[in-house]
């Protein structure tokens, strides 16, 4: 049966889409642990094309992407956590933008806290655990074992408006995995290493890294992967105006 249109074209939504969409946007979470099961190029390719429809100012369309598997995705991995476990390697590398605010304020660090140690938690790391704490930070890099990574960039010439569209952009990647039974982690611990990851990718001098990526099957037996972080009401973010 062929689903109904509108006078544009596009399909009129049944109350079996909308609940199918609202699912795939409500069940994404970040997952930290993957099973190894591959995911196949041309899955990765729709999504990629269902999320390249993401709205950007006079359509710029200010994405691109590097995606990496198998021998490629170990290479840059091994880089990155030889110089991250070496306190003195790792502190000549510094993010190249601020992702998070340069002095936090509630309720944003009451929020941050509390999803970090709620992590923890599950995963029986204790506040004074460096080590451990280090170790999990560190499976970054790993992509949490996931078969498919992704490193995001963007022209430098590109503005902050650039950047809003962007953020629309990754949004549809985790929405479009989860519309196929595929899990991510979207991740800004990658910018930190933006020079190791510019020179292993071989990217242009204009090319800046946005966040990396994990993709794949969620690893149903990790407790990790049980967090579920809260969300504030609508009342406490929206007001309505009549």
């Amino acid at each position: 049966m062929t689903a109904a249109t509108d006078a544009f074209g596009r399909p009129v939504f049944t109350a079996e889409m909308t609940a199918a969409v609202d699912a795939a946007i409500t069940s994404r979470r970040s997952v930290r642990k993957f099973l190894p099961t591959p995911v196949p190029r041309e899955t990765v390719e729709q999504i990629l094309a269902v999320a390249s429809r993401a709205p950007s100012g006079t359509n710029t369309q200010p994405w691109r992407v590097t995606v990496l598997t198998g021998a490629a995705k170990q290479a840059l991995s091994a880089r990155i956590r030889a110089i991250y476990d070496d306190p003195a390697q790792l502190a000549l590398h510094t993010e190249e933008y601020a992702y998070y605010p340069l002095q936090w304020v509630p309720p944003y660090i009451d929020r941050r806290r509390k999803v970090g140690w709620d992590l923890y938690g599950l995963l029986g790391i204790g506040k004074g655990d460096k080590a451990r704490m280090h170790a999990q930070h560190g499976r970054n890099y790993d992509f949490f074992d996931a078969p498919v990574g992704m490193i995001f960039t963007i022209d430098r010439v590109m503005q902050q408006g650039s950047w809003l569209d962007y953020g629309m952009f990754l949004q549809n990647v985790m929405i479009a995995a989860r519309a196929r039974g595929l899990d991510t982690c979207p991740q800004a611990a990658f910018t930190q290493f933006h020079r190791v990851i510019a020179e292993h990718l071989r990217l242009r001098d204009d090319e800046m890294v946005v966040c990396g990526m994990s993709l794949g099957h969620a690893d149903p037996d990790a407790v990790e992967n049980t967090l579920v972080t809260e969300r504030a009401p609508v009342a406490e973010f929206a007001r309505f105006i009549e």
